[in-house]
């Protein structure tokens, strides 16, 4: 009898699923049918619903980690000579408060710079803002 493969609960990282090699359900040919015949998506998909991990797969397709799609629909349909830089924006665990926000979205567009190891002549991530908008009650900005 086969050991049964782990199930990846609350890894929203691709990299890691099949890395430590957690039980993957292939939606790489989906996948590559976005990628291939779309433009423009939103994912309004509910909480705990699989965006992390899909953002996370496409950057790993993007960036041409050929290693972790083997076995995959993918593998044979993917041009791996091209990669793309990834600029990956996550808004979890941003600040609440105007300032706050302001400041952790300048912290993830460094970041990306930095990790794609790219400079901005004039940094973007000192160019954010935020429109003003009348305080209403409730709202913080």
């Amino acid at each position: 009898m086969s050991q049964l493969q782990k199930l990846p609960i609350g890894i929203q990282t691709f990299a890691d699923i099949r890395g430590d090699n957690y039980l993957y359900v292939d939606k790489t040919a989906q996948i590559f049918d976005l990628v291939d015949n779309g433009r423009y998506y939103f994912l309004s998909r509910p909480r705990r619903f699989g965006k992390s991990l899909l953002v996370s797969t496409m950057q790993a397709l993007f960036e041409g980690r050929r290693e972790l799609f083997d076995g995959l629909a993918i593998y044979n349909q993917w041009d791996w000579d091209i990669t793309y830089p990834v600029i990956k924006l996550s808004f979890a665990g941003v600040g609440r408060n105007r300032e706050e926000m302001l400041q952790d979205v300048r912290n993830i567009l460094d970041e990306n710079q930095e990790r794609l190891g790219i400079v901005c002549p004039r940094s973007l991530a000192r160019t954010v803002a935020l429109p003003s908008a009348p305080e209403k009650p409730g709202r913080k900005w």
